[in-house]
C-alpha cells in the first residue's frame, strides 16, 4: 500500500484489519510499498543463498534461478540460458543434497526421540516431525490428542478477549481439513 492508503486500509483504531482477520480467520499484516519491497529483497537474498549452498552454484546462477521463479528441480530445464549439461549437473546435485538432508533430518528425529509410529503416519513430513519433536510431541498417541487449532493456529477466548494461538505446524500452511485428516488418521491407528 502507498503511505496515503495505509490509514484507510487499517481503519479507525485498526477496525478494518480486525474485521478482515475475523472474517478470514487469518492474521493480516498491512505493509507499505517500501516495507513490501524490503521484505521481497530479503526473501530474494535468502532464496539465492539457499540455492548457492544447496546446489553449489555461484551467486549469478543462484540469482537467475530465483528471478526465474525456480521452485523445484524439474523446472530447471525450462529456464532460458541454462544448457542441458548444466541442467543435468544441477539435477544430480539437487538429488544428492536431498538425500543428505533426509539423512540429517532422520538423525535429528532419532536424537529428539520421535517414535516410528509417528514418523510413519501418512501425510506427515520430516519437517513437520522435527517441529513436533521439538515441542515434545514424539508419540502417535500424543499427536492424536491434538486439535486442528493446535496444529494450524486459531483463536481462543481468554478472560473475555480473543487471543491468537500459534499452531505447531502453522508454517506449513495446512488447511483445517488437512489438519483434521492427519489427526483422524492418527486416531484410527
Amino acid at each position: 500500500l502507498s503511505e496515503e492508503n495505509l490509514s484507510k486500509a487499517i481503519g479507525r483504531r485498526g477496525q478494518n484489519v480486525r474485521l478482515a482477520s475475523k472474517l478470514t480467520n487469518y492474521e493480516i499484516d498491512i505493509l507499505t510499498d517500501k516495507e513490501d519491497s524490503d521484505r521481497r529483497q530479503v526473501e530474494f537474498k535468502e532464496r539465492t543463498e539457499n540455492l548457492i549452498k544447496s546446489l553449489e552454484v555461484d551467486e549469478t546462477l543462484g540469482q537467475l534461478l530465483v528471478s526465474e521463479g525456480f521452485q523445484n528441480i524439474e523446472d530447471i530445464t525450462k529456464i532460458e540460458g541454462i544448457d542441458e549439461a548444466t541442467a543435468t549437473e544441477l539435477i544430480e546435485r539437487s538429488k544428492e543434497n536431498l538425500i543428505k538432508e533426509k539423512k540429517e533430518i532422520s538423525k535429528k528425529l532419532k536424537e529428539l526421540g520421535v517414535e516410528d509410529s509417528l514418523i510413519n503416519l501418512k501425510g506427515i513430513t520430516q519437517g513437520m516431525l522435527v517441529l513436533l519433536g521439538q515441542r515434545n510431541i514424539k508419540k502417535l498417541i500424543e499427536f492424536a490428542d491434538l486439535s486442528s487449532d493446535e496444529l494450524i493456529g486459531g483463536f481462543d477466548e481468554i478472560k473475555g478477549k480473543k487471543v491468537r494461538i500459534e499452531g505447531y505446524l502453522e508454517e506449513f500452511s495446512l488447511s483445517r481439513k488437512e489438519a483434521d485428516e492427519l489427526i483422524m488418521s492418527a486416531r484410527e491407528i
